[in-house]
């Protein structure tokens, strides 16, 4: 495919932004957030059910898990399979364990696959967030905005209609956009999106529809990039997810708090050798004083509530 003419054409080539999605600004000098209760960190536990279709073309790239080899791949895809039938629950009962409610980021496909499990993550207070259809379905620039539009709205009706609720929050699979994928979201009824990276709190965005808002979900310290693609130790995790806490934790403070956000894999985490490394890593965060275990739609609000 090639490129359209304008494609290097940048109206807004400046000093400082060249996009009008949201403005620049250094964490150190923004206005103070507090938390609830007085809490220093936010925690927020973002567990991924996935769903990656046996025959999955991986257009235009294979995200994260795909299959690898040639059809049919049961042995990936029973893998992945695995964290929804087995790994979830390990990390259902590491959760339970400290009171932490979750959000759930979920393929469509799941809950028509899964339906069971949709209903396990109402009974646990956990909210659902949308990860589009499933891990097959990848937004991309190439992808017709009518087309993306559509997924949008049947990702979004699926989930809807299986919560019975709001979904508020959308992660694309593979974390992956076209140009006009917040402002699709925005106009669908998304508050918060989970694509950008390139920040420790939540920052406002603007779309054609209104406002939208970044959450931060780190990739460099999640399950999968530590354990499968990074090839370190179980140990390793969690020291990482120790490290970041424990640094976050002193940069905040009851008046200005933080977001700790841990993004979990089930069929990565939830095998009987790496649930030690969460397990241990909960610990250590839950054994301080001033954490917050909140939803991602429980901490927009929060965060939100001290803007105006």
């Amino acid at each position: 495919m090639s490129l359209p003419d304008d494609y290097l054409d940048y109206p807004l080539r400046r000093h400082g932004m060249d996009h009008e999605r949201y403005d620049w600004s250094m964490l150190p000098r923004r206005k103070p957030v507090a938390w609830p209760g007085g809490a220093s960190i936010a925690l927020w536990v973002v567990p991924a059910l996935e769903w990656f279709p046996l025959d999955m073309k991986g257009q235009p790239f294979k995200p994260p898990g795909a299959m690898q080899t040639s059809y049919p791949d049961l042995r990936h895809y029973t893998l992945r399979d695995y964290g929804n039938r087995v790994g979830i629950f390990r990390v259902m009962q590491a959760l339970e364990r400290h009171g932490i409610r979750a959000t759930a980021a979920v393929n469509a496909a799941v809950a028509v696959r899964y339906p069971s499990l949709i209903q396990a993550c109402r009974q646990r207070g956990w909210e659902i967030m949308a990860n589009g259809l499933d891990m097959d379905h990848l937004h991309h620039g190439g992808l017709a905005e009518a087309d993306e539009r559509r997924w949008i709205e049947q990702a979004l009706g699926i989930l809807r209609k299986a919560t019975g609720g709001a979904v508020r929050g959308w992660l694309s699979p593979g974390k992956s956009e076209s140009f006009a994928t917040p402002d699709l979201l925005a106009e669908a009824g998304i508050e918060y999106l989970c694509d950008w990276v390139n920040d420790d709190m939540p920052y406002a965005m603007r779309t054609r529809a209104g406002g939208l808002h970044a959450m931060p979900h780190p990739i460099d310290i999640d399950d999968y990039t530590i354990l499968v693609q990074n090839h370190h130790t179980e140990d390793d995790f969690r020291d990482a997810l120790v490290d970041q806490f424990d640094l976050l934790y002193r940069e905040a403070t009851p008046d200005n708090g933080r977001v700790m956000a841990i993004s979990l894999h089930p069929w990565v985490i939830g095998q009987p050798y790496r649930i030690r490394a969460l397990e241990e890593a909960l610990a250590h965060v839950m054994r301080h004083r001033g954490v917050w275990a909140a939803t991602g739609g429980e901490i927009l609000d929060a965060w939100k509530s001290g803007q105006d």
